[in-house]
């Protein structure tokens, strides 16, 4: 079923998204000050070409060991950075596509899921694109390890 949903999702606009993408990407890595953001943004991009199996989780989460206060300050001040140079306009991207495939039946699966993209696109630094049993198990370890 997620292979039939990530093809329904390239032919009903992801291939345009993902090469918004693609070009945020390339753009990202042209300058010294925003390459820290072309991991995130390649992160993303793989998450836009193929959304189903796949899912965003933060760093935090995934490795709770490697926990930094300085690297999250860091990551929050390249997330503002994001935003203003790319964040608002992938975003509006993967809403616009959203609504057009939520016209039509079959294409709502596919909307949902970039309404989910449109807000991880807004703040991307620190995310890691896994399959959905990598970030569950994750989660669960968290959770364990809080609550225990």
């Amino acid at each position: 079923m997620r292979t039939v949903l990530n093809i329904l999702n390239f032919v009903l606009g992801g291939f345009a998204t993902t090469l918004g993408w693609l070009l945020a990407t390339i753009i990202s890595a042209l300058p010294i000050i925003t390459l820290p953001l072309t991991r995130s943004c390649w992160e993303i991009t793989k998450l836009s070409l193929i959304p189903w199996g796949n899912e965003a989780i933060h760093i935090d989460e995934l490795e709770p060991q490697s926990k930094n206060s300085l690297l999250n300050a860091g990551g929050t001040l390249l997330n503002i950075v994001w935003f203003v140079l790319f964040g608002w306009w992938l975003c509006i991207m993967h809403i616009t596509a959203g609504i057009a495939q939520c016209l039509t039946i079959i294409g709502i699966p596919v909307g949902v899921a970039n309404f989910k993209i449109a807000a991880i696109a807004l703040w991307p630094v620190g995310r890691r694109v896994v399959s959905v049993e990598t970030a569950r198990a994750a989660r669960e370890a968290n959770a364990h390890r809080r609550f225990q």
